[in-house]
C-alpha cells in the first residue's frame, strides 16, 4: 500500500483543507516555521494513533479556526497501489473494491477527525451504495443479512460468511445500487473490526526528529536498533511466530487456572464459580518491552542518545543506507515510511551528499517511501524537481504547497527552489538567470535605461574601459576571474542583480 496524498484541516498552521501530495521521495522546503515538520508529525499521530514521537493536544488546533469555535482537526490519507485481497472479517477474502471502500477516485482515503484534539473518529470516504435496501451493510450484523436475504429472497451460496453475504446482496441490487461517496463511519461498534483489520494493511511510519531529548528513557526514536526492533516485530512471519507462542503460554495458563479452579471448587465451590482466568490476546502483549535495552554503544558503553548531535546524525546516515540496501535486496512486503526531519543536521557537505544519495536509493526499494524536510540547497541539487514541495504562505497568509514551483522561471530550476527557500544565492543562479534572458532575446530591453558602471579589461594587451549595467558587471568577473583589474562585486550587489533579473522575467513571461 503506497501514500499518494495526503490532508490537514485546522492543523496548527494549516486552517483551510490542504491537500499535500506524496510521491516515493517527498522533500519539503520552505523558510523556517513555515509548516514544514507539521507534515511529519500529522502523519506520525495519524498512522502511530497518538502513541508514536508526537502527542496530539489543544495547542495542535488552528488558532484563528478556535476564535471561530471550530475546534476540529482533520488528518486524511489516501493510499493506492491497494493489496489485490484483503481479510476484514473472519478469514475470508475480499477486496477493498467489492466492499465499495473506494471514494470516487478509486483510492482509499481514511479520515481522522479529531474533536477538540482529543481521541480521534476514525471515517472511510467511500462511493458506497446508499440504497436503504443495501445501505451500512458493513455496519450490520450477520443476522441482518440474513434478514435482508429472506427478505428479498436473495440467491446466497452460504449464508455463514459475512463477505459472501454482502456481495450477494449488493449483486443483488447492482442496477440500482445508488452509489454516491459519503463517510462510513468505522467507530460504531459492527464496524470496528472491519477498521481494526483495514488498519493491518497500512504502511510502517517510522518518524525521525532533528531535536530530541536527551535523557534515557526518552521515548523518541534514539537509537536506530530501536526503530529496527519496531520493523521487525511487525513483520509476519515475526507476528505469526509470536502468536503461536502467546497461544502455546495460554493453553498452558489456562490448564494450570483451570486445575487450581477445580481444586478449589472442591473447598469452596461458591467461590470458586465466581472466579474466571483472565490472559491478554497476543495484540495485547508488549513484545517491544522485551528489546527496550538494545542500543548502539562505544567503548565506554556510552548509549547514542548521550554522543554528540553529530556522531547521532551519522549513525542514523549510515542505518538509512544499509536499509536501502537491505530492503533493496530483500524486496520487503511491509509498506514502510521513513520521514525525517533536517538530516543534514550537524553532518559535513560530504555527509550530505552520501545522505541523499542513500534516501534516493532507499526510496527505490518496493514498498518505501521517503519523507524529508530540508534546510540544506545540496540536499535540494541532489534530486529530482517533482519530489520537492515547496511550503508558503498566499497572499491571503494562508499555507500553500507547491508541487512544481516554476515561480518566476517558466522552467523548473532548483537554484530557484533554493533561493525562494533558503535565500541561498550562488553565482550559478545569477548565470541561470542571465542566460535565460539572453536566450528569449529580451537582453537589450533588460539593460534598457539602467544606470551603467566602469569596467575594465585588456583586448590584445591594451586595457581598455566601458560602462556595462551591474548584472553584466558581475557577469563579466564570474566569467573572467583572471581579469583583477575591477573591485569585486559584492554579495549585496549579486542580490541587487538577481532581484533585478527576477522582477524583469516576471513582468515579461506572459
Amino acid at each position: 500500500m503506497r501514500l499518494h496524498s495526503i490532508k490537514l484541516k485546522n492543523f496548527r498552521g494549516y486552517k483551510e483543507e490542504t491537500v499535500i501530495g506524496i510521491n516515493d521521495l517527498t522533500v519539503f522546503v520552505g523558510k523556517n516555521d513555515i509548516g514544514k515538520s507539521t507534515i511529519l508529525e500529522a502523519l506520525d499521530i495519524f498512522f502511530n494513533d497518538n502513541k508514536g514521537s508526537v502527542k496530539i493536544d489543544k495547542d495542535d488546533i488552528n488558532k484563528t479556526a478556535l476564535l471561530e469555535d471550530d475546534k476540529d482537526i482533520y488528518i486524511s490519507a489516501i493510499f493506492t497501489d491497494l493489496p489485490a485481497s484483503i481479510i476484514i472479517d473472519a478469514v475470508n477474502e475480499t477486496t477493498f473494491a467489492d466492499e465499495y471502500l473506494l471514494n470516487s477516485e478509486g483510492c482509499l482515503e481514511v479520515i481522522k477527525k479529531y474533536p477538540n484534539a482529543g481521541a480521534a473518529k476514525v471515517f472511510i470516504k467511500a462511493n458506497h451504495p446508499t440504497n436503504a435496501n443495501c445501505a451500512e451493510l458493513l455496519l450490520k450484523k450477520n443476522s441482518d443479512y440474513r434478514r435482508i436475504i429472506n427478505q428479498h429472497n436473495i440467491e446466497c451460496e452460504n449464508q455463514a460468511i459475512n463477505a459472501v453475504m454482502r456481495t450477494a446482496i449488493w449483486g443483488h441490487f447492482v442496477d440500482d445500487l445508488q452509489l454516491n461517496e459519503i463517510l462510513i463511519d468505522t467507530s460504531k461498534e459492527d464496524a470496528k473490526n472491519i477498521w481494526g483489520k483495514i488498519q493491518t494493511y497500512l504502511p510502517f511510519y517510522s518518524l525521525f526528529q532533528s531535536d530530541r531529548k536527551n535523557s534515557d528513557n526518552d521515548s523518541e526514536v534514539q537509537d536506530p536498533l530501536k526503530e529496527a526492533v519496531k520493523q521487525i516485530l511487525a513483520e509476519p512471519e515475526i507476528v505469526s511466530t509470536f502468536e503461536d507462542i502467546a497461544q502455546r503460554v495460554a493453553d498452558r495458563l489456562t490448564a494450570v487456572s483451570n486445575s487450581t479452579l477445580e481444586k478449589l471448587r472442591e473447598m469452596n465451590p461458591d467461590i470458586a464459580n465466581t472466579l474466571n482466568p483472565v490472559i491478554p490476546p497476543a495484540n495485547a502483549l508488549k513484545w517491544n518491552d522485551v528489546f527496550k535495552s538494545v542500543s548502539i554503544t562505544g567503548d565506554e558503553n556510552i548509549p547514542i542518545n548521550k554522543r554528540g548531535s553529530g556522531v547521532k546524525r551519522l549513525i542514523l546516515l549510515n542505518f538509512f543506507r544499509a536499509e536501502s540496501e537491505r530492503r533493496l535486496r530483500a524486496g520487503d512486503s511491509q509498506s514502510i515510511i521513513y520521514a525525517i526531519e533536517e538530516p543534514e543536521t550537524s553532518q559535513h557537505t560530504e555527509h550530505q551528499k552520501l545522505l541523499i544519495k542513500a534516501f534516493v536509493e532507499l526510496s527505490q526499494a518496493r514498498n518505501t517511501q521517503v519523507l524529508l524536510t530540508t534546510h540544506s540547497s545540496i540536499v535540494v541539487k541532489g534530486i529530482d524537481f517533482d519530489n520537492l514541495r515547496l511550503i508558503f504562505k498566499d497572499a491571503d497568509g494562508n499555507k500553500s504547497i507547491e508541487a512544481i514551483i516554476p515561480n518566476q522561471l517558466p522552467y523548473p530550476s532548483l537554484n530557484e527552489i533554493n533561493y525562494v527557500a533558503f535565500r541561498d544565492l550562488t553565482e550559478e543562479y545569477h548565470n541561470e538567470l542571465y542566460g535565460y534572458i539572453e536566450a528569449e532575446e529580451l537582453l537589450d530591453d533588460f539593460k534598457n535605461g539602467k544606470i551603467t558602471m566602469e569596467y575594465k579589461k585588456v583586448i590584445r594587451k591594451r586595457e581598455i574601459e566601458q560602462r556595462i549595467i551591474l548584472t553584466e558587471y558581475i557577469r563579466h568577473q564570474i566569467h573572467h576571474p583572471e581579469n583583477t583589474l575591477n573591485v569585486r562585486f559584492t554579495f549585496d550587489q549579486l542580490e541587487d542583480s538577481v532581484n533585478l533579473m527576477r522582477d524583469f522575467i516576471l513582468t515579461h513571461r506572459h
